[in-house]
């Protein structure tokens, strides 16, 4: 028999993690739908409507350097090539990015923000429990963003650890880093720059920081997100966006 669409992305995926091939991926099948589980934090399923790629970004974003095996983390090289084939598979119809997390690495966090931003197939961004930190850019890098009215996002500066050296240059990169984040969160959703900024450099709301912790309506409200709901409303906004794209292919 041959496989459906689901089951094809789902091989390719898993081929590029050989230490998640002893996965025995069971496929669960009920009134013509099919989903494929998958390790690393993706799943792939699709239904008459379209076959949906579904990335979950948990925890925190490990970057270069490796995490305490202890810590819940999503590692950018694992979600990169996801994205990317994604992208390229034509039996894909569109990527849904559900977040509860609590920041990490900004490169790499930016790394994966800019490629869901240039994805040309439908996106939909949906955050749950928390956004955190270099998780706002994740979360605007979606064609359409949602957020649940429990979940919170925190707007702060970046934060550097390890050694620092003392002289001007480390403020002017602290300065740069800053506004690469500023200026794509500002491009990537209805929020305005002063508002960020307002939220970013507030020394009233956190007690042992500098910065906002917003709600699912506030950030709605301030523009940084989209819509207010859950995981129905951004299915059915995703699946508006795919009929939508295929009626404009024909």
């Amino acid at each position: 028999m041959p496989k459906n669409r689901a089951d094809s992305f789902a091989e390719e995926i898993q081929g590029a993690f050989p230490e998640n091939k002893d996965g025995d991926g069971q496929r669960e099948k009920q009134g013509g739908d099919e989903s494929e589980g998958m390790d690393g934090g993706a799943l792939t399923a699709s239904n008459r409507r379209g076959v949906i790629h579904c990335l979950t970004v948990i925890g925190q974003i490990e970057g270069h350097i490796l995490l305490p095996p202890d810590s819940k983390t999503t590692k950018y090289e694992h979600v990169i090539p996801q994205l990317a084939a994604a992208e390229l598979r034509d039996d894909i119809d569109g990527l849904l990015i559900l977040l509860n997390t609590a920041g990490g690495d900004v490169e790499a966090g930016l790394a994966i923000a800019e490629l869901i931003a240039s994805m040309k197939k439908p996106t939909v961004s949906l955050v749950l429990g928390g956004g955190h930190s270099i998780g706002v850019p994740l979360a605007v890098a979606a064609k359409r963003s949602f957020i649940a009215s429990t979940a919170t996002m925190t707007i702060h500066p970046i934060r550097m650890t390890g050694p620092l050296i003392g002289v001007p240059q480390t403020l002017n990169y602290f300065k740069r880093m800053q506004e690469r984040i500023i200026d794509f969160v500002v491009g990537n959703s209805g929020m305005d720059r002063e508002t960020f900024c307002r939220f970013c450099f507030d020394t009233q709301e956190l007690a042992n920081d500098v910065g906002r912790v917003i709600t699912g309506r506030e950030a709605v409200a301030s523009g940084l997100i989209d819509e207010l709901g859950g995981l129905d409303r951004a299915m059915d906004c995703l699946y508006s966006m795919i009929e939508r794209r295929r009626r404009g292919k024909q």
